[in-house]
C-alpha cells in the first residue's frame, strides 16, 4: 500500500496540453467553454464547463477528462482519441496497471463489455477518483502494484459511497492512520463531488441523494481542518466546501428537509465570510432567499435576496444579478406587494437580455430562459394572477431543456396548479398526468407535494373523464 507521502502531491509538474489548445484555434476559453456546453446538450449531457476549467486543461492540470468531458469531446471532434487532444491514457492517471480485459477493447470505460452499455455510477460522487476519502478517513491509497485491489476500492465507492469505500480498504482500525495535509489534487476531488451532486439532482431531484451526500460535505470541512500548504489550494478548499454545502442544502430543500438546508446554507455562507468569496456569498444569499420563500418567509427572502446582489455587484455577471431579482421578485409577492415585484421581475428581464459571460459562475447552468419564465410563472401565482402564471409556465415547460428533468416535472407541476386555479380543468388535468410520468425518474418531496396540491383541488370535478384518469395515476 502506498504511504501519505506517496500522494498526488509529488507528481511531476503539469506539462501544457498544447494539442488542446490548437482544438480551441481562435475561440476564447469562455466562448470555447460555451461551445463544450452546447455540444454536452446536443448528446443529452451536462458538463459544468467554464474558461477557468478549459485553462486547467490547457495547462495540463487535467490530465484525463471524466467519462461525461470526454463523450462531449469525441462528439466535438470526430476521430479524435483522448491521447490527439493531447490527453494522458486513463489507466495512467488513475495510478493502476493498464490490464486486457477479455472482450473489451483497449481505453473502454471500466465496467464495458460487449454487447452490455456501461451503466453510469450510482452514486453522487462517481467521478474520477476518490482521493477525496483517503485523505479525510486516513486510508492510504491502492499502490498501483495492487489493481485489484484499486478496482475493488472503486466498484465500492461507487456503489455505496464513504461507508463502503471504508470497509473496503482497512476497516476500522485505519481511522488512527495520520492524517497528511490537503493537496490541489484533494480540491479538484471536491470541485468535481459539486458537479456529480449538481448533474444527478437535474435529472433524479434531489430525494435519493441528500443522505449520501452529506458524508462528502463532512470529508470536505475535514479537508479544510486538515489545512493545505498552498494558498491557492486553500482558497479553492473554501470554495469547494462552500459550493458542496450549498448543493447539499438544496438537496434538503428539494427533499423537504428545510431546517437541514437552512442549516447548509448558513454553513456555507460563513465559509464564504471567512475566505472573503463575494460569488461563494452571493450564492449562498442566494438560496437562503430561495429556501426562506418555500418556507413562508418572505421577508426574510427579500433581505436574503438583497443581501446577494450587494455581493454580486463585485462580480461582473447579468445573469447572476438578473437570477437574483427574480429571488427578490418572488419575496416581494410573497408580501403581496405587487408593485414592488412587477420591479424587480422588470429588472431581472433588463439584465438577462444582456446576455452570459465569462464571468457567470459555473453553478448557473441551470439558469436559462426556462428558469427565467418558470420562476416569473411562480410570483404571479403567489400574486393570484393565474391565466398569467399559466402563459410564463407554459414557455417555462416548452423552453426547458429534456436533461433537466426534474426541472421539466417542477415547471409542469406549476403549470397544472395555475390551471387547476385558473379554472382550465381539463388542460390540468392533462399537465398533471405528465408530471406523474415525469416523476417516474425524478425523486422531489417539493415536486409531490405541489402536485398531491393539485389533486385536492381537482377532487370537485372527478366527473370529467381527464380529471378522472389524472386522480386514478395520481392515487
Amino acid at each position: 500500500m502506498a504511504s501519505p507521502s506517496s500522494s498526488s502531491g509529488n507528481r511531476p509538474a503539469p506539462r501544457p496540453n498544447t494539442a488542446f489548445r490548437e482544438l480551441r484555434g481562435a475561440r476564447s476559453p469562455g466562448e470555447f467553454a460555451a461551445a463544450v456546453r452546447r455540444a454536452a446538450r446536443e448528446i443529452g449531457e451536462q458538463v459544468s464547463c467554464d474558461a477557468r476549467y478549459i485553462g486547467r486543461v490547457e495547462s495540463g492540470e487535467i490530465r484525463c477528462p471524466n467519462y461525461a468531458y470526454e463523450r462531449v469531446f469525441r462528439h466535438m471532434f470526430p476521430g479524435h482519441s483522448l491521447q490527439d487532444m493531447g490527453f494522458q491514457p486513463r489507466e495512467s492517471v488513475r495510478g493502476r496497471r493498464a490490464r486486457a480485459v477479455p472482450g473489451r477493447p483497449p481505453g473502454a470505460p471500466p465496467g464495458a463489455s460487449p454487447g452490455r452499455p456501461r451503466v453510469p455510477p450510482a452514486g453522487p460522487l462517481a467521478g474520477p477518483r476518490p482521493g477525496l476519502l483517503a485523505d479525510v478517513t486516513g486510508i492510504p491509497r491502492p499502490s498501483a502494484d495492487t489493481p485489484e485491489e484499486s478496482d475493488v476500492l472503486r466498484r465500492a465507492f461507487m456503489t455505496g459511497g464513504t461507508a463502503a469505500v471504508a470497509t473496503a480498504a482497512l476497516g476500522p482500525a485505519s481511522a488512527a492512520s495520520p492524517r497528511r495535509r490537503a493537496g490541489a489534487s484533494d480540491a479538484e476531488a471536491v470541485e468535481e463531488s459539486v458537479r456529480r451532486i449538481r448533474l444527478l439532482d437535474d435529472r433524479h431531484g434531489g430525494d435519493g441523494l441528500y443522505r449520501r451526500a452529506t458524508q462528502p460535505l463532512r470529508d470536505a470541512y475535514a479537508l479544510l481542518d486538515a489545512g493545505a500548504p498552498r494558498q491557492s489550494v486553500r482558497d479553492r478548499l473554501h470554495v469547494g466546501a462552500g459550493e458542496l454545502a450549498i448543493s447539499v442544502g438544496w438537496l434538503a430543500h428539494d427533499s423537504g428537509r428545510l431546517d437541514d438546508a437552512r442549516s447548509h446554507y448558513a454553513e456555507a455562507l460563513a465559509t464564504a465570510r471567512v475566505s472573503g468569496d463575494p460569488g461563494l456569498e452571493a450564492h449562498a444569499f442566494c438560496n437562503t432567499a430561495f429556501l426562506a420563500r418555500d418556507a413562508g418567509r418572505p421577508r426574510e427572502a427579500v433581505r436574503a435576496a438583497q443581501a446577494a446582489q450587494q455581493a454580486a455587484r463585485q462580480l461582473p455577471s447579468h445573469r447572476l444579478l438578473s437570477l437574483l431579482a427574480l429571488r427578490e421578485a418572488g419575496g416581494w409577492a410573497g408580501l403581496r406587494d405587487h408593485a414592488a415585484c412587477e420591479q424587480a421581475l422588470l429588472r431581472a428581464r433588463i439584465l438577462f437580455a444582456r446576455g452570459p459571460s465569462d464571468a457567470d459562475p459555473e453553478w448557473m447552468s441551470f439558469f436559462g430562459e426556462a428558469e427565467l419564465e418558470g420562476l416569473e410563472s411562480q410570483c404571479w401565482s403567489a400574486l393570484g394572477d393565474w391565466p398569467r402564471a399559466a402563459r410564463h409556465a407554459r414557455r417555462a415547460v416548452r423552453l426547458q431543456q429534456p436533461h433537466f428533468v426534474r426541472n421539466r416535472a417542477l415547471f409542469t407541476a406549476q403549470l397544472a396548479g395555475d390551471l387547476t386555479r385558473g379554472g382550465e380543468i381539463e388542460e390540468a388535468a392533462v399537465a398533471g398526468r405528465e408530471v406523474i410520468g415525469l416523476l417516474e425518474q425524478v425523486r422531489s418531496t417539493r415536486i409531490r407535494a405541489m402536485l398531491d396540491r393539485t389533486a385536492r383541488e381537482l377532487l370537485p370535478y372527478r366527473r370529467s373523464a381527464p380529471v378522472a384518469d389524472f386522480l386514478a395515476l395520481h392515487g
